[in-house]
C-alpha cells in the first residue's frame, strides 16, 4: 500500500524541553497533520503551553 501524503507530526514545546532551572513535571505535546511534498522541512509553529503557562514555539519531533 502506498503512503499518503498528508502524515501525522508530533509538536514539542522547546522551553520545557531545554530550560533546566524551569524544567516542569511535563512536556507540552500536540499532534498536527502535514503535507509531506510542500513542507519538507521540519515545522515550527507558536502553541499555547499549559506547563509554561505561555504561548512558545513548539517545534516537529520524531
Amino acid at each position: 500500500m502506498a503512503k499518503g501524503v498528508r502524515i501525522i507530526i508530533t509538536l514539542e514545546c522547546t522551553e520545557c524541553r531545554t530550560n533546566v532551572s524551569k524544567r516542569s513535571k511535563g512536556v507540552s505535546r500536540y499532534t498536527t497533520t502535514k503535507n509531506r511534498r510542500n513542507t519538507t522541512a521540519r515545522l515550527e509553529l507558536k502553541k499555547f503551553c499549559p506547563h509554561c503557562n505561555m504561548h512558545t514555539a513548539h517545534k516537529e519531533i520524531k
